[in-house]
């Protein structure tokens, strides 16, 4: 069985993907992390995004229609809201007694 398509990317990440090198090559030697900072300036500071955007619901449109088709393929592990993987949570443990609450608990006893 195929795997569940991957969600589509952001206009920004499609943008930044082929702004990526430009970036390296203004800046020589730039971290990774650095790269993405001086991406998000560059992003902001954009004034036109429309071309990214555009692209970004085409693909978002793209995912939607297959995201259909492989649920109507028997896709989404069984699961009738979609969250097949999903774990349910573990079930919540008691909560121990602090230190102070238990002294108390001993200074009762001895009253009674």
């Amino acid at each position: 069985m195929a795997d569940k398509p991957k969600r589509p990317l952001s206009a920004y990440m499609l943008w930044l993907n082929s702004a990526r090198e430009g970036i390296k090559r203004e800046n020589p030697g730039i971290k990774v992390t650095e790269v993405a900072k001086r991406g998000g300036e560059l992003w902001r500071a954009m004034k036109d995004k429309s071309e990214w955007e555009a692209k970004a619901a085409k693909a978002k449109d793209d995912y939607d229609r297959a995201v259909k088709d492989f649920e109507a393929n028997g896709g989404g592990g069984g699961a009738p809201n979609g969250n097949a993987k999903k774990r349910a949570k573990p079930a919540k443990k008691p909560a121990k007694k602090s230190k102070k609450e238990e002294s108390e608990d001993d200074d009762d006893e001895e009253s009674e």
